[in-house]
């Protein structure tokens, strides 16, 4: 073979090989996340570790009507990348059929095994406790204050304020850093935020006065607790719940 046919035919080796390498180095494209729209006005585009307690509780709703309003018969049947409504499905949905539906929802739950129910229980005589003994910083209702704020030492254990089911654990919710929320009964749930680190996994069933978090200051300006107690979603005020004396 001449010099010039041995130098053509390393130039087209050169040339495919070439080809190949570009063909195999070319980057993965995860079309199936591109693709995905952004959710319209009164829908929510589930995130990974989203629970529906959380997503209701962020956008100040009754998990039990969003579940109803989704067709959801089970509130912990939600699935990553799926569209969840937020707003009734027709302008003149009536509260009845709500009603109706969210308390067979609300039958189901409380197969579930939770240590004890306090819904309807008056504060002065429920089983609730103060989540911590430290300083009262900020009552309910303060500026834009949904809660309570109680101010100590990093570390300090945070309690649970009465007996439970964590449903959420996470930092998922602006503002709040590390939170938990736990579900009492079918209407109340309590929220501790800014904690420093935590000390239950979701699902876990807890008792009221138990050991939940260590305080801290994740997603806040100082040490603190930042604790809520909702009511069918709606914040209320926890010193209508907690003891009067600490």
């Amino acid at each position: 073979m001449s010099r010039l046919a041995r130098g053509l035919t390393l130039l087209l080796l050169l040339w495919l090989v070439g080809c190949t390498s570009t063909q195999h180095s070319a980057p993965v494209r995860d079309v199936s996340l591109s693709n995905v729209p952004p959710a319209p006005p009164g829908h929510y585009r589930i995130q990974r570790g989203d629970t529906l307690y959380k997503i209701a509780f962020e956008h100040g709703l009754d998990y039990r009507a969003v579940a109803v309003w989704n067709k959801l018969s089970n509130p912990d049947h939600i699935r990553h990348g799926d569209l969840l409504r937020l707003t009734p499905p027709r302008p003149d949905v009536v509260a009845a059929p709500v009603a109706r539906k969210a308390t067979a929802i609300s039958r189901s739950l409380k197969s579930e095994p939770i240590t004890t129910d306090v819904h309807n229980i008056p504060a002065s005589t429920g089983p609730w406790f103060w989540p911590s003994q430290g300083e009262l910083l900020v009552g309910f209702g303060v500026g834009l204050s949904k809660g309570i704020d109680i101010g100590d030492e990093r570390g300090t254990l945070i309690l649970a304020a009465a007996s439970g089911k964590v449903v959420y654990v996470g930092s998922g919710l602006r503002g709040y850093g590390r939170l938990i929320i736990i579900r009492h009964d079918e209407a109340l749930l309590s929220a501790y935020a800014h904690n420093d680190s935590i000390l239950v996994s979701e699902g876990r069933n807890v008792l009221g006065g138990q050991a939940i978090a260590r305080m801290g200051d994740a997603d806040s300006d100082r040490v603190k607790l930042h604790f809520e107690i909702r009511e069918y979603g709606k914040p209320v005020n926890p010193l209508n719940y907690l003891p009067k004396q600490r």
